[in-house]
């Protein structure tokens, strides 16, 4: 979701002060919450935490990622701030930034359940064009149309006095359709 890496946020910055409130649910155990979810393949590892392709156990031919952040390790204020971010994610309703389903915390982990973009990232996109034989460069009509899709995706963030601080081509996500997911 908007930036959020396994090191150690999610990649927002708050413009102006929003007055946040929290919505990241404490309580009943991961196991219990999860139990919604089966695990399918670990995405990703980091210092802070790991990525989970997870499929919903009531409908298996729903997707989401579930990032899970062990907190044990971090500063309250850096807890905050993740939860925050979280926060911010939570109110991005936008066809071109990675739908949030829900987060909580439990046991010094905060999981983020968010939507799941079935094409990868456009890091791994540009880098398998690279290594072809010859390495073939995005078209320019494809370039645009990413490069549209971004634009729309940050002008709502940005609209919501939102920074991303950390826009890179492997926080853009695609589905198999071409359709960009900021992440």
């Amino acid at each position: 979701g908007l930036g959020l890496g396994l090191g150690l946020g999610l990649g927002l910055g708050l413009g102006l002060g929003l007055g946040l409130e929290h919505r990241t649910r404490r309580g009943p155990a991961p196991r219990a919450i999860m139990d919604k979810y089966r695990k399918v393949k670990l995405l990703g590892q980091g210092s802070y935490g790991a990525a989970w392709l997870v499929r919903r156990r009531d409908d298996a031919n729903i997707k989401f990622v579930v990032k899970q952040i062990n907190t044990s390790r971090m500063s309250k204020d850096e807890v905050a701030e993740a939860e925050r971010e979280a926060e911010l994610l939570s109110r991005m309703s936008h066809s071109n930034i990675v739908e949030y389903v829900e987060s909580f915390v439990q046991k010094k982990r905060l999981y983020i359940v968010m939507g799941y973009a079935d094409g990868g990232d456009l890091a791994k996109v540009l880098s398998r064009r690279k290594a072809m034989q010859p390495p073939t460069p995005l078209s320019e009509d494809d370039a645009m149309r990413l490069f549209v899709q971004i634009s729309l995706a940050l002008r709502h963030v940005h609209a919501r006095h939102i920074l991303h601080r950390d826009l890179k081509p492997a926080n853009i996500f695609l589905t198999r359709r071409g359709v960009v997911k900021l992440g």
